[in-house]
């Protein structure tokens, strides 16, 4: 379907828009039955599947001026992906539900569906199906189901002598932020950062290839999801900031504002690096960067002091 520039959603309806969104999403290996039938009939190999789900809502995850229909969909995947990667797994299949305003332009619900496919396609893994229904706003879930080998890496294996190491950028999303949030669009490679995260989508199988103990994503905040992991496990973290890179944008932004640009590393979200730890005296995989220590107690520090300020996002205020 080639829809008129101004058509919306309530011009073509939704059986005709299904059939448009279908035929943006090809078929991998791991697919048996894709999308046109009541479910989707995904191949497990070894009778296993990771399974995750995101959600976007639009007006709190995205803003229609700020990113563009294909970079909300490179998000929203990415989100999903970057979850099964930090098990040290594969994603091979999403399914994704889309609310929206009859007014809608098609045009922008296709692009959404194109910047899924291209998220996807970087692991290997196919849009099989999903939703549609009519909203006050737009709303995005994805359902991600992904393969392992050997046993997935959980939150829960860190322990006192590990090494803590990060595997991707980290803070750019969240400088990205603050300056769109302020007006402005530079600098242009934060703001790129924002609209299209980049994940580490190999370092996942690499970590657990060398015995990772433990890891997690980043999507909440750095000292956040370092604290699932150190509350799950049992332990405490003390991260050293000096191993951090604090990139020139970052400088620059924080310059800007008058902060800390540490703050957006430790604090930030949304680029989904990866967090991991490791038995003292690994040899890190390539991408990996030592950043700490795993010690007995609990809680998160850094240079061996409590954080002062907020961890990074909270959903619910808390």
């Amino acid at each position: 379907m080639t829809p008129a520039p101004d058509a919306t959603l309530s011009d073509v309806g939704e059986f005709a828009l299904v059939d448009a969104l279908t035929e943006l999403f090809p078929q991998g290996e791991r697919v048996l039955v894709g999308p046109g039938d009541d479910a989707a009939l995904v191949s497990a190999p070894d009778g296993r599947v990771l399974v995750s789900t995101d959600v976007l809502v639009e007006g709190r995850h995205f803003r229609r001026d700020w990113a563009e229909a294909r970079d909300v969909g490179h998000r929203v995947a990415a989100a999903n992906l970057s979850d099964v990667n930090a098990m040290g797994g594969r994603a091979t299949a999403l399914t994704v539900a889309l609310g929206a305003p009859a007014d809608l332009p098609v045009v922008w619900a296709l692009d959404l569906a194109r910047g899924i496919a291209d998220e996807a396609g970087l692991v290997g893994a196919s849009v099989v199906g999903g939703d549609l229904t009519g909203a006050d706003q737009v709303v995005v879930s994805v359902t991600v189901l992904g393969e392992v080998a050997g046993v997935p890496v959980l939150r829960s294996g860190a322990r006192p002598g590990d090494l803590v190491a990060l595997a991707g950028r980290q803070g750019w999303s969240a400088g990205g932020l603050a300056v769109l949030t302020r007006g402005f669009r530079s600098p242009r490679a934060l703001v790129e950062a924002y609209r299209r995260p980049e994940p580490p989508y190999s370092a996942g199988p690499l970590a657990a290839a060398v015995g990772a103990t433990a890891m997690v994503d980043v999507s909440d905040g750095l000292l956040a999801d370092v604290g699932h992991v150190a509350r799950a496990s049992g332990v405490a973290v003390d991260l050293d900031s000096e191993c951090f890179e604090v990139a020139e944008p970052l400088r620059a932004v924080g310059a800007a504002l008058g902060a800390d640009p540490l703050r957006f590393v430790l604090t930030g979200g949304d680029d989904h690096a990866l967090v991991a730890t490791f038995p003292d005296g690994t040899t890190l995989p390539e991408g990996w960067v030592a950043v700490g220590r795993v010690h007995e107690g609990e809680g998160v520090t850094v240079d061996g002091t409590e954080y002062d300020g907020p961890w990074g996002h909270a959903h619910f205020g808390s």
